[in-house]
């Protein structure tokens, strides 16, 4: 299964927590969040998903940003997780958990969770 493109649904879906978690680690920028998500087996998430994303984040106050100068080009656009983001990624980390185990278990043919 490796090699094979996840579909874009999936990939929507978890996207935004899968940027939080990556801001959990620290301060970056859009490009080298891009270049983790790849890394961490998400694929080649384009600019225009990801910005907008961000930009989304940011005014749902999840991240904040600051402008910092670039070493040999222009300046770049720095990413944090406010502690509000962190919040959020910590519940919804748990929710997202419990959700795929109902869903394996589905898949399974065995009864999810009556917990919920």
């Amino acid at each position: 299964m490796s090699g094979r493109a996840f579909p874009t649904a999936w990939i929507r879906a978890v996207l935004p927590l899968a940027v939080l978690r990556i801001l959990a680690d620290g301060e970056t920028y859009g490009y080298d969040v891009a270049a983790k998500l790849a890394q961490a087996g998400f694929g080649d998430i384009k600019g225009g998903t990801l910005y907008p994303l961000l930009g989304r984040l940011e005014t749902d106050a999840l991240v904040t940003t600051q402008w910092k100068p670039g070493e040999s080009g222009p300046g770049r656009k720095y990413y944090k997780l406010s502690p509000e983001g962190r919040d959020h990624l910590r519940e919804n980390t748990a929710h997202w958990e419990h959700f795929s185990q109902v869903v394996a278990a589905h898949f399974a043919g065995r009864k999810g969770n009556d917990n919920d």
